[in-house]
Formats: C-alpha cells, structure tokens, sequence
C-alpha cells in the first residue's frame, strides 16, 4: 500500500500463497486489507498495482487481487495472478451453478497405443506392462512408454500413441528422444529410424526433446488436415509444436538449439526463444517472440495466460477437462493474465475465470455454458 513493493517481492507473494501452511496468515493479512482497504477510499489502488506490473499487462486492482487469491488459496493451489485487462466492474457470484452434485476432475495420465496390427492398449499413470511386437519390447511404467531400439533387420512397425481429452502422456522414442504429449493429441511414429531422417506425425501439441544425431535430422510433420502441413526439422533441441484442429494457427516453440520450419514453400530458421506461427487459413509463416513459460506450462501443470482471451482459455479447459463449450451469449473481449494449477476440479477453474470476467460460466452436466 505504500508502493514499496518490486514485481520480484509480488512474485515472492505469491510463491508464499502457493504453501497452504500460511493459509491461517493470509487469511488474517487479507481479512485486515479489506477492513483498510474498505476505510481507505482515497487510496488508488489501480495506480499502485501499475507500479507492480507494465500498462500493457495490467490485469487487476488490488481488491480483487486479494479477493482472487484467497480463493484460490482456499482451493489448495497455486495462484500467480488472475484477472482482466480494461475497466473494471463488479461481477456477480455464480457459486450455485458452479459447484456440481457430481464434480469434474482435473486430467491425468492416459492414453491409447495403437499397434500396426490394429491392437490397441490402453495406458494409464499407475499401470505397468511390457507388451511385445515383433521382437521388440516396449515398456509402461510410471505414465511413460518407454521404447527399446530393434535389433538389425527386424521389420519395422508404425504404433500411434494418442492421448484421449482429460489426458496426457510422456514416451521415450527407439532413438531416446522424449517427448511430451498434451490432451487430444496423437503422435505416429516407426518403431525404429532408418534411412536419412527420423520421421514422426504429429496432431495435437507435443513436447519434444529430441537425441541429439547430426546425421539422421530429426523431423516433426503436421498433417494435411490443416490445408498446409508444416515440417519441423531438428538435428537436437528441445520445442514444442501446437497443432490442434479447433486452432487458427500451427504454432512451432523453439526453447533450446536450432530448428527450421517448412510451411508450403516457406523455410524460416529458429533461435531460442522465437516460435514460428502458421495461418491455417494463408499459410503464411510468421516468426515472433515466443512466451516461454506460457507454451510449455501445460507440460509443468499449470495454465498459464498472458493477453489471452476468454475463448482461447476455454479451448485450453474444455481439453483437459474432456468438457464441451456453449455460448449463450458472446464472450467479452477482456485479455486475461495469470496461472492456475491443471491439478485444480473445473469448478474451482470456472470460479476464478468468472471472478475475474464479465462473463458468467455455468456447468451443467459436462458442458460450461458462457452467459452475460
């Protein structure tokens, strides 16, 4: 209140909320914060929080800051910040309609693995398995699949691993390439590299960290279904590539080495930090700063948004949540800014989306209704 605080001691702030331990001490600060805050009208509490965060990613006032984070608090899990940008008005409570008989959790590790016989096995986070095909082994354990490298002359197979939505799953490749699967996402692959190039498909948003091997590029293809595939070609690095079919754009996130991305006749390279963006619709490819923590927060249990509108975020829930969304009425045009936990029921979710909003989110069933 006395404008004192940096943006690292706020961040600290809030990496105290995350330890439920405090919750009894939050709860007394907050409670005595509102008496002032209540007492205190004269105080500008937007101009104190534009000293914490830039104009451009301003979010919310402090009363609702406080408000926000101790509910978030009270729902056991991480909050950084949550909220709009623009002017701010009151929004009415919706707790009724967001507290379901039958509550809708979170997502886990699941998936299905297609073998090229048409067998398909399901996976799960606590099972563990070897199944066989061929002469090769392929290992389950602790919501991995794990691939061993064929022996010479074996024939070589194509499996699909595909996550269903409320699922996700990690898989070591025959050449020790990891990689990361988010929901409603399938990645096909050979069950060993040969010839010049490592070749996988991907639909969906994957995580990759790929062996490193000079000699044998490593390559990422988007399917047709996008109008224009985009090719990823990776001699060792770690990226994420998003391609889902409800997007607008095929996005490619370069977080570590080097990677050239193909779209029609458009070849752009890639330097830490940049991500390459396709229009699904002109297929142009257009390379930006990428938002680091923003891409790759899905693979660290967190949603993470920075100026990202309230659709985008329902695409991102209806996923992991295996939910379907309804507007009954259009959605505002406030950016939100923020994180909340994946490990969060979608209730909880949709509380701190309406707190934070103009819109009001009901849950009937397993579809979240946008209303005014």
């Amino acid at each position: 209140m006395n404008r004192s605080c940096t943006r690292e001691e706020l961040e600290e702030l809030f990496i105290y909320i995350k330890d439920e331990a405090h919750a009894n001490t939050l709860n007394h600060l907050l409670s005595n914060y509102s008496a002032t805050a209540n007492t205190a009208p004269d105080i500008d509490y937007e101009n104190i929080y534009s000293q914490l965060i830039p104009p451009r990613s301003r979010i919310i006032t402090f009363r609702r800051l406080a408000a926000a984070a101790l509910i978030f608090l009270l729902a056991g899990s991480a909050f950084w910040y949550l909220g709009h940008s623009g002017k701010q008005t009151p929004v009415a409570s919706n707790t009724e309609a967001l507290t379901p008989a039958n509550p809708i959790n979170p997502g886990s590790n699941k998936a299905t693995l297609t073998l090229a016989d048409g067998t398909v096995v399901p996976l799960d986070s606590a099972g563990s398995q070897t199944i066989h095909q061929g002469n090769q082994s392929i290992k389950q354990q602790n919501g991995q699949l794990l691939y061993t490298a064929e022996a010479n002359g074996s024939t070589i197979h194509y499996n699909k691993l595909s996550t269903p939505r409320g699922g996700q799953f990690q898989i070591v490749l025959p050449d020790g390439t990891k990689v990361w699967l988010n929901s409603a996402t399938t990645l096909r692959y050979p069950t060993a590299f040969t010839g010049t190039n490592r070749i996988v498909e991907l639909e969906g948003q994957g995580y990759f960290e790929v062996a490193p091997d000079a000699t044998h590029p490593f390559l990422v293809k988007v399917p047709s279904t996008h109008r224009d595939s985009m090719e990823v070609q990776v001699l060792g690095t770690g990226f994420d590539v998003m391609a889902y079919a409800d997007e607008a754009t095929v996005n490619t996130t370069l977080i570590s080495g080097s990677v050239r991305v193909k779209g029609g006749n458009t070849l752009q390279t890639l330097q830490p930090g940049q991500q390459a963006v396709m229009d699904n619709d002109n297929h142009a490819i257009t390379v930006r700063p990428a938002d680091i923590k923003k891409v790759t927060a899905w693979k660290n249990g967190v949603f993470v948004f920075n100026n990202t509108a309230l659709p985008a975020i329902l695409r991102e829930v209806a996923r992991w949540y295996d939910v379907d969304i309804v507007y009954n009425a259009s959605p505002s045009t406030e950016l939100y800014g923020g994180g909340i936990s994946r490990n969060l029921q979608l209730s909880s979710v949709l509380r701190l989306l309406e707190a934070s909003g103009y819109n009001h989110l009901k849950l009937e069933g397993r579809k979240v209704i946008v209303l005014p």
